[in-house]
């Protein structure tokens, strides 16, 4: 349990997936920088790659076990959300979990406790890091 939540009046699910959207946004997008991308293009075709539903779900997956239970609370009451729009090219499932990761980064940011952050996206993104470096 995160003692910043406790008594802390967090937003709606949907606003903290929409913060949680843009802060793995930019961690994506300095991991990319970091690994040497320069190019607008490049940067933008690896980005896909980490974005889309099916990739957040994936991201998911990979930490689950790693969740707190605030956390864990958090990623039930954004994925089980009826206020989804998810697109055509996205399962239901997927977008429901992508949802979720995003509205438990989205808490964390709101309560800023980067260093979290960066401990679940690090953690997330491991399996992807070794296939970079593979290839």
């Amino acid at each position: 349990m995160h003692d910043k939540i406790i008594g802390a009046s967090l937003p709606s699910t949907q606003a903290l997936a929409y913060l949680g959207d843009a802060a793995y946004s930019l961690f994506v997008r300095r991991m990319l920088v970091e690994r040497g991308l320069t190019k607008a293009k490049d940067l933008n075709r690896e980005t896909l790659k980490y974005v889309t539903a099916e990739a957040q779900a994936a991201m998911y997956r990979r930490i689950e076990h790693l969740l707190l239970d605030d956390e864990r609370e958090v990623f039930k009451r954004a994925a089980n959300s009826t206020h989804l729009n998810r697109p055509k090219h996205a399962s239901v499932t997927d977008y429901r979990y992508a949802t979720g990761f995003e509205a438990v980064i989205g808490m964390l940011a709101w309560i800023k406790d980067e260093e979290r952050i960066e401990e679940l996206l690090t953690e997330a993104h491991k399996e992807n890091s070794e296939n970079d470096t593979e290839n």
